[in-house]
């Protein structure tokens, strides 16, 4: 079995417990690695040291007592032991105690062995044969401890640093996760306005902010399709049962020509609507998936003027068209175009006869501004921030005959909010002033 699948059956439901059995392996790796690299520094570094220290007491333990005897030898060892803590002896080849004339045999390396050092438990021992192998000076006690201590201030460093990395991994990294899946949750129980609060530029404030973009659009989409659902049955129930009558009409009626006319109209009426709802959900739906150029707004005011004269002719109306400078924006160039036709389309539909449709174009530093009035009959001030809403129509009876649907407005709001613009309605006293405010395109220096 790989390692991986090892990893997989292992019962790690929580993040915390992860985190947790991965401090636990880093601190028991620590406590291994410590522990190889204190055995490298003895053998390689104390060790050697020890070994001419000894050396160094055997001569003198050895010069004691072939010129002073074994008393003066055996004060001599008691110093050393006082001073160490270990018990020290001068061994003849055979490993008699030179003092005592005890055998210490045990502590003398096994042949051939010159010398040895070891620690077994609390016990340590260390023997050293002389160079013409008369005598072992010898060394025993319990000197691991104190030996052991230094290192044990680094454990205890690392096990302190491992409770703060586990607290900060905690804080930092399980909690924000935790409260993204709650978000994550909420969100799926139908909460569409649930978002994720956080300042982080890390991963997880990555992940904060693709699940807000995510959110953000997911809740366009469905509240626009809600929206337009609701609106799509009470528009389409009116000139269906008008359909369904003038057909009744035209079995019965002996003016069959007018019972047909009705019908078109209606048809015509039903196609504007489907039209407009195709158009509106084009623009709400995914207004990040429209390509973008840079473009001259003059051109494009242009062009939709040159598109709306006849039927500005038509009612012998005129559009009178002044800009101040022809600047630059960035955005998707068909948005734009619906949007600016759609408001100077309305004004000509609620312009009088032999009237003038004024269309100004003025730019500041930072924004293009199109303002588009004609000198109708207006709007009452409490719908003035309604002609924006879908479907909204101030004569119900007028816009039925003279074909609006209204979504235009609508639409047109839709696509300027797309370039992240603003549109707003006034009465201009006489007539309809509508302003829409575009970001202009700064282009921007490089070195």
């Amino acid at each position: 079995m790989s390692l991986r699948e090892r990893l997989r059956w292992l019962p790690v439901r929580s993040l915390y417990f992860a985190v947790f059995l991965a401090m636990v392996g880093t601190l028991s790796l620590s406590f291994i690695v410590f522990r190889q690299i204190s055995i490298r520094l003895e053998r390689k570094h104390f060790d050697p040291v020890y070994d001419r220290l000894d050396g160094l007491q055997l001569e003198t333990a050895r010069r004691i007592f072939s010129s002073e005897g074994s008393k003066a030898l055996a004060n001599y060892l008691t110093g050393l032991d006082r001073i160490s803590g270990a018990h020290h002896y001068l061994l003849d080849p055979q490993g008699i105690d030179l003092v005592t004339g005890g055998s210490k045999v045990a502590l003398l390396p096994p042949p051939p062995s010159s010398k040895w050092r070891i620690h077994t438990g609390d016990h340590s021992v260390a023997a050293q044969r002389s160079a013409d192998g008369q005598f072992w000076f010898a060394a025993e006690g319990e000197p691991s401890r104190r030996y052991l201590w230094p290192f044990l201030q680094y454990y205890f460093l690392v096990i302190g640093a491992t409770v703060v990395l586990c607290w900060l991994a905690s804080v930092a990294v399980v909690s924000p996760i935790r409260r993204i899946a709650a978000s994550i949750a909420l969100y799926g129980q139908g909460n569409l306005s649930v978002r994720v609060h956080s300042n982080r530029q890390d991963e997880i404030g990555q992940l904060g902010s693709s699940f807000n973009q995510m959110a953000e659009r997911l809740q366009r989409m469905i509240l626009s399709e809600r929206r337009l659902l609701a609106d799509i049955s009470h528009e389409l129930r009116s000139p269906l049962a008008r359909l369904k009558f003038a057909v009744k009409l035209a079995r019965t009626s002996t003016d069959t020509n007018a019972a047909l006319d009705r019908i078109n109209r209606d048809v015509d009426r039903i196609a504007s609507l489907v039209e407009g709802i195709v158009e509106i959900s084009l623009v709400e739906g995914d207004p990040d998936g429209q390509s973008t150029e840079i473009m001259g707004i003059g051109d494009i005011l242009n062009e939709v003027i040159r598109d709306c004269a006849l039927e500005a002719e038509v009612k012998g109306c005129r559009i009178a068209f002044s800009a101040v400078s022809a600047g630059e924006i960035l955005g998707n160039r068909e948005l734009l175009r619906r949007a600016v036709e759609n408001v100077l389309r309305n004004a000509i539909r609620y312009s009088p006869d032999h009237s003038t449709i004024d269309v100004s174009l003025v730019e500041n530093s930072d924004n293009a501004n199109i303002a588009i009035r004609d000198y109708g009959p207006g709007v009452p001030e409490g719908a003035l921030t309604k002609i924006f809403d879908p479907f909204f129509r101030v004569e119900e009876a007028r816009d039925a005959l003279g074909g609006g649907s209204g979504l235009g407005l609508s639409i047109a709001k839709r696509a300027v909010h797309v370039h992240h613009g603003a549109i707003t309605a006034e009465n201009a006293l006489p007539g309809l002033r509508v302003q829409m405010t575009i970001p202009v395109f700064k282009k921007t220096l490089s070195n």
